[in-house]
């Protein structure tokens, strides 16, 4: 079975989860942030290289404020036990979105946590916070624009490559599978760039309960079409 390099997630469903156990919904979350966790070491052992996880969106912030600080508060935990994670499973991390909008505490240790991991050779684990796909291309042209007007970047340079090396994503490959849990069948704003020639797989399953055999069953699923790119059938 052929291990697609790249796989990214969109985390859905954590609060129906919770709610069908008659639970609060951020319970659901922190049951979802240790799922992370464990997905992680399964996508490593199945020789995953590149894992990307859409954990808090830049629309995320529009909900109950009560919700938006116990998802901060999960994600100032989750920061601190994600390093030893990191040294346990030898994982590069690295944070895309625009983290100015996080207070000053999570920013530093986000770029703790890079700098700790950066030569780690295990999974390369994205995790995308206050990160929204329209914005990243917005913040991407304005340091393209300001690289132009400051004589740094001559406009016929502009090309793919170019646009690709001012994403959040430099550097990391495309993702070649997409998995959304919960049965919602969208992309919410997300890789819209990087997604271009990406494989989706939709699943009923909600995040906690997505498990080793549920990612088997999307590897499996995705090795069953023929990737094409232009017309052209992947080698």
């Amino acid at each position: 079975m052929k291990v697609p390099k790249h796989v990214a997630i969109i985390l859905d469903g954590n609060g129906r989860w919770a709610k069908s156990k008659g639970m609060p919904r951020n319970y659901g979350h922190a049951q979802g942030s240790k799922n992370v966790e464990r997905i992680c070491e399964d996508a490593y052992k199945m020789g995953i290289k590149y894992l990307t996880v859409y954990a808090f969106s830049t629309e995320n912030w529009n909900r109950p404020k009560d919700e938006v600080d116990a998802l901060m508060k999960l994600l100032r935990n989750y920061m601190k036990t994600c390093l030893k994670t990191a040294a346990k499973n030898d994982m590069k991390i690295r944070v895309l979105g625009d983290t100015t909008r996080l207070d000053e505490d999570i920013r530093s240790r986000i770029g703790e946590l890079e700098e700790a991991t950066k030569n780690n050779g295990g999974l390369n684990f994205q995790i995308a916070i206050n990160y929204g796909s329209r914005d990243e291309i917005v913040r991407a042209v304005k340091r393209l624009a300001m690289d132009v007007k400051e004589g740094r970047l001559s406009p016929k340079e502009i090309n793919e490559t170019c646009i690709e090396s001012y994403l959040d994503t430099h550097d990391i490959p495309d993702p070649d599978l997409l998995i959304r849990t919960s049965g919602e069948q969208r992309i919410s704003n997300y890789l819209l760039w990087q997604l271009a020639y990406t494989e989706f797989y939709f699943t009923d399953v909600l995040w906690p309960d997505f498990t080793k055999e549920e990612l088997l069953k999307a590897i499996e699923k995705y090795n069953e079409r023929e990737r094409r790119f232009g017309g052209v059938k992947e080698a």
